[in-house]
C-alpha cells in the first residue's frame, strides 16, 4: 500500500462549510455597486499596496481547491481507479475549466455587428450549453438516450458559438488571462499533477509549493522565467501565484488527512503553519506590494496564512467539537460550488437583457442598501443553486 492509498477518506464537513462560505462571498463582492460601498469591501486597485475583502476571497476558494485534491485523488484511489486513469481525469477536468474560462473570458468581447448576436445573449446561450454538457444527469437507465442527446446539443452548440466569434476589432477567441475558471483550472492541474506524481508524499508537495513560490517571486523580478511561443500559454504556471496558493491548500489538506484522527496535534500544526505564511508575507511585503492584480508573493502568503487561520475554529467547533446548526446552507453551496457559481451569472443576462430591475439596490447614495441588497443576494443565490440540484441541474466535471 503506498502513501496515498493509506491515508483516510473520512469527509472533513469543515471544508465544505469553508468553500461555500468563499463562494457566498464571492458571489457578494462580485454584486457590490462599487462606487456606493466602502473601499475595504471590494478590489484594491493594481498598483496600490494594500488589500481588501475581495483580495482575499479568490485565493481563499483557490486554497480550498487545493485542499481536497488529496480527498478526492484517494477516493478514486479506493474505488479501484489506477493512477493512468485518474490523471486522465485530471486532464479532462483542467481542460473543461480552461475551455469555459476561456469562452466566458471572451464573452464580452462579442461584436453583434460581426457575430449576429448580442454578448449577452451569446453569454447566455454559453452557459446554457456548458449545463447542458457537464450536468450531472440521473443514473436511471431508461433516459440515459436523452441525456446523451442533450450533451450532444450542448457540444455542438458551443462549436457554433465559437465559429461565429467575432470580437469588434474583427479578431477571433483570445486566452487573455484565462478568466476565472481558467485559474481555477491551470491551479487545480498543478496541484492534482504533483500529488500524483508524488504519490501522496508531504515532503514532495512540500518541495512542489516552493517552487512555484520561488517561480512567484522571481515573476516580480527582471529574473522572470518566460519561455517563447507555447510560453504564454504557460503564463499561469510559470508566474507561480495561482499554483503556489492551491498547494498551500494541498499541503493543509494532507495534514488533516494524516492527523484527523489527533485533533489537538493537527489544530497545532495548522496554528503554526498559518502564522508563519503570515509573517512570511510580511517579510516579503518589504520588497513586494500586497497586490491581487499583479499577484504578488507578499499577497499569495498572507492571503494563505488569513484561510488556515480562518479554517481553524471551523475545523474546531464542526469536525471536533460536532457544532452543525446552521451549516447546512453554505455546506451545501460547497458540495456544489460550480453550480452555484455559474448559475446566478444566467439572471444577471435576462435581467441585463430585458432591462428587469431587479439589482434596484444599486444606489451609490445610499451605502446600507447597496450592502445589503448584495448579501441578500449572495444568500438567495445558494438557496438558487439547491433549488436546481433538487431539479436535477446540477454540474460537476
Amino acid at each position: 500500500m503506498n502513501a496515498l492509498q493509506a491515508l483516510p477518506t473520512i469527509r472533513i464537513r469543515s471544508m465544505d462549510v469553508m468553500r461555500g462560505f468563499t463562494l457566498f462571498l464571492m458571489l457578494f463582492v462580485n454584486d457590490l455597486f462599487i462606487p456606493g460601498v466602502p473601499k475595504w469591501l471590494v478590489h484594491t486597485e493594481a498598483d496600490e499596496d494594500g488589500m481588501g475583502l475581495a483580495d482575499w476571497v479568490f485565493p481563499g476558494f483557490l486554497f480550498m481547491v487545493g485542499m481536497a485534491v488529496p480527498y478526492a485523488i484517494a477516493a478514486r484511489e479506493k474505488i479501484g481507479s489506477s493512477t493512468t486513469v485518474i490523471f486522465g481525469h485530471v486532464m479532462l477536468r483542467t481542460l473543461s475549466l480552461l475551455l469555459i474560462g476561456v469562452l466566458i473570458l471572451n464573452g464580452t468581447r462579442v461584436s453583434s455587428d460581426l457575430t449576429g448576436m448580442s454578448h449577452l445573449l451569446w453569454l447566455g446561450l454559453l452557459y446554457v450549453f456548458v449545463f447542458l454538457i457537464w450536468n450531472r444527469y440521473p443514473k436511471d437507465m431508461q433516459n440515459q438516450f436523452i441525456y446523451k442527446g442533450l450533451r450532444i446539443v450542448g457540444i455542438m452548440g458551443i462549436i457554433y458559438l465559437i465559429y461565429i466569434f467575432k470580437a469588434s476589432d474583427g479578431k477571433g477567441l483570445e486566452v487573455g488571462w484565462w478568466g476565472i475558471l481558467g485559474l481555477i483550472g491551470w491551479g487545480y492541474f498543478a496541484a492534482a499533477f504533483i500529488f500524483l506524481l508524488s504519490r501522496g508524499r508531504i515532503i514532495l508537495v512540500v518541495c512542489g509549493w516552493l517552487v512555484f513560490l520561488v517561480l512567484n517571486i522571481l515573476s516580480q523580478t527582471e529574473f522572470k522565467v518566460e519561455f517563447a511561443g507555447i510560453g504564454r500559454y504557460l503564463n499561469v504556471l510559470l508566474a507561480g501565484n495561482i499554483p503556489c496558493i492551491v498547494l498551500a491548500g494541498t499541503v493543509i489538506g494532507m495534514l488533516m488527512k494524516r492527523y484527523g484522527a489527533t485533533p489537538q496535534v493537527l489544530l497545532r500544526f495548522l496554528l503554526v503553519i498559518g502564522i508563519i505564511w503570515l509573517v512570511a508575507g510580511f517579510v516579503l511585503h518589504f520588497w513586494f506590494i500586497l497586490s491581487k492584480i499583479h499577484g504578488t508573493p507578499s499577497w499569495a502568503l498572507v492571503c494563505c496564512g488569513i484561510s488556515v487561520l480562518f479554517l481553524i475554529p471551523l475545523y474546531y467547533f464542526i469536525d471536533v467539537k460536532g457544532y452543525h446548526r446552521g451549516i447546512g446552507l453554505f455546506e451545501e453551496a460547497g458540495r456544489n460550488s460550480l453550480t452555484t457559481y455559474l448559475a446566478p451569472d444566467l439572471i444577471y443576462f435576462v435581467c441585463w437583457g430585458f432591462h428587469l430591475p431587479l439589482f434596484f439596490y444599486k444606489q451609490s447614495g445610499h451605502m446600507g442598501l447597496a450592502v445589503a441588497g448584495s448579501l441578500l443576494w449572495a444568500l438567495a443565490m445558494l438557496w438558487y443553486a439547491i433549488l436546481l440540484k433538487k431539479l436535477n441541474i446540477y454540474l460537476k466535471l
